[in-house]
């Protein structure tokens, strides 16, 4: 059983604009997207009208510039939307995130004139886009990729296996990293606009998974796939940068998931301790239950206010790294404390499917994970200190 619950607005500062564009996003999430969340997850299966209605929206065009039909709007915009859409289901979020963060934002930064006027239109009305720099042997290591790049008359032949690819059953574009010249280690890595249709391209097996079950996670085969000139993402031999840099902004677009998540899970808590009586009363009237509220609610906060400084700090033009792997970090253990909390706070019914809280627990896991797991993100912020 879902309930939509009316919550009270986050503490946090926002301009008049944001605050509408946030509510605006929240309204779609609850109206159009909550009556499916427990019907996709069950399926695995993102409804594909509702994949449209996020371009219809321009949910898909915050990163993409104005100059091409997008909204040319700030990474904050996309946090805010990539929260909202958390709060309500995961997947939905992330297909967000990805188009947003990863691919729209390497393709600006990196991609030529002719490029982005080439994808920028479709990016930003129907063609979703997919990152994959992941392989089976090369996740943490990721620059130990072994897919291979070879010179050809006009371009390259791809050969070698993608794993872990969000969005990868739908999307229509990937940035495909691949080594030019193994020689040269990881500056041997170059990025590549693939399409699905080129030849030597194919999309392998979805994987089956714990959360965020309604997006879709592939392996992408690339046996002899040729990819013009045209279609190189950056200087060759540039794309450990490329992915790196790109990455970063990924990382607070996890961060936001991460505290929609926990946003989600903490309202549905809320709301049941106030209906469920034992010994007489309701169990919010119990000082333990109020303290475990309150704790979870402090700790909500203060990963919000750290995933939007990393925010603002990239669109202000500021260093912003070691900010987003902070974000990334605490915020996807604010929301694996909080959704694992809430649960039990649900008590036997947290571990029903007719309630929501065991979806957030099962979506929250993949934020300690993807996009760097929570001993990179350490290591990452160490290393930054130490410089």
């Amino acid at each position: 059983m879902t309930e939509t619950i009316a919550a009270a607005p986050p503490l946090t500062l926002l301009s008049e604009e944001e605050e509408l564009f946030r509510s605006t996003v929240r309204e779609f999430a609850e109206t159009e997207i909550g009556p499916h969340v427990s019907a996709m997850d069950e399926a695995a299966q993102f409804r594909p009208e509702l994949v449209s209605r996020l371009f219809e929206l321009g949910l898909m065009g915050i990163g993409v510039p104005e100059r091409f039909g997008g909204a040319g709007g700030t990474i904050f915009m996309a946090t805010l939307a990539i929260e909202e859409l958390a709060r309500v289901d995961a997947s939905a979020a992330i297909y967000v995130d990805v188009h947003n963060t990863l691919v729209s934002n390497a393709l600006d930064r990196w991609g030529t004139e002719e490029q982005k006027a080439r994808y920028f239109s479709r990016l930003n009305l129907e063609l979703l886009g997919a990152f994959a720099l992941s392989e089976p042997a090369s996740g943490s290591d990721a620059f130990a990729l072994e897919t291979r790049a070879s010179r050809i008359d006009g371009g390259w032949s791809l050969t070698g296996r993608k794993f872990w690819i969000t969005n990868g059953a739908e999307a229509g574009l990937f940035v495909i990293f691949a080594n030019t010249d193994f020689a040269k280690g990881y500056k041997g890595i170059t990025g590549f606009l693939v399409e699905r249709g080129f030849p030597g391209f194919a999309i392998g097996k979805k994987e089956n998974k714990l959360g965020i079950r309604a997006s879709s996670t592939v392996e992408l085969i690339l046996e002899d796939c040729r990819v013009a000139d045209a279609n190189v993402l950056g200087p060759v031999g540039q794309g450990y940068k490329i992915a790196i840099e790109t990455l970063n902004e990924g990382r607070i677009g996890i961060g936001a998931q991460m505290i929609g998540v926990a946003t989600g899970a903490l309202e549905a808590a809320t709301a049941y301790v106030k209906e469920r009586k034992q010994f007489g009363k309701s169990i919010a009237e119990f000082q333990g239950v109020q303290f475990q509220l309150a704790q979870m609610a402090t700790e909500l906060e203060a990963a919000r206010l750290m995933v939007y400084n990393a925010a603002r700090l990239k669109d202000c033009g500021r260093p912003f790294a070691r900010e987003a792997a902070m974000a990334k970090l605490f915020s996807s253990q604010v929301a694996d404390r909080t959704t694992s909390r809430c649960l039990e706070l649900f008590g036997g019914y947290g571990y029903s499917k007719e309630y929501p809280a065991e979806k957030f627990y099962r979506d929250a896991k993949i934020g300690t994970i993807y996009e760097g797991t929570t001993n990179m993100q350490l290591q990452t912020i160490a290393k930054m200190m130490l410089r």
